[in-house]
């Protein structure tokens, strides 16, 4: 039986090559969540004036990869100390957050940020939220795998967070 999580961590083009690079994973989706208006297109969640985060929707199998692994992951790949912000990118569709779908998620989401500002110094700006999810426009899903490797922005970011997670999450990285 999949489960899935949602998770905003900077440009979703990002997360998404993180997220579809781990065993277990079924699917990755951009999209966009947390904000006040309904069906956000690209060009209005870019203004910051939306309320929504640039997120991925991850279904995966429990059995193969557990839900703390995914939290564990999402915070160890991208840096949840900066507030509204991931490196260049700035605003607040590019927050940290978790937008659990269960309360047992919301429990595991807690625990996974605590267990991060245990052991790494700084504390996590990541935030718990709920939202509803639109998904982002087709030419937005798996990015990295066409457009993403001729996108200088991509080729710049992706690859160490690709790298933190190989490094961190060996096991769980798909060969």
């Amino acid at each position: 039986m999949s489960e899935t999580v949602i998770v905003a961590g900077g440009c979703f083009w990002c997360t998404e090559a993180v997220f579809k690079d781990v065993i277990g994973v079924e699917s990755v989706e951009s999209g966009y969540i947390g904000g006040d208006v309904p069906h956000p297109t690209y060009k209005a969640v870019c203004t910051g004036t939306t309320g929504h985060a640039e997120g991925v929707k991850v279904t995966f199998d429990p059995d193969t990869v557990t839900l703390p692994e995914i939290y564990d992951m999402f915070l160890g790949t991208h840096d949840p100390t900066q507030l509204n912000r991931q490196g260049g990118d700035v605003g607040t569709q590019y927050r940290s957050a978790i937008f659990p779908l269960s309360d047992e998620q919301r429990e595991e989401a807690e625990a996974a940020i605590a267990r991060w500002n245990e052991g790494h110094d700084g504390e996590a700006v990541t935030t718990i939220e709920s939202g509803e999810w639109y998904p982002a426009e087709d030419y937005h899903q798996e990015y990295w795998e066409g457009e993403g490797q001729r996108n200088p922005y991509c080729m710049a970011v992706i690859p160490p967070k690709l790298m933190k997670l190989r490094k961190s999450f060996a096991d769980k990285v798909k060969a």
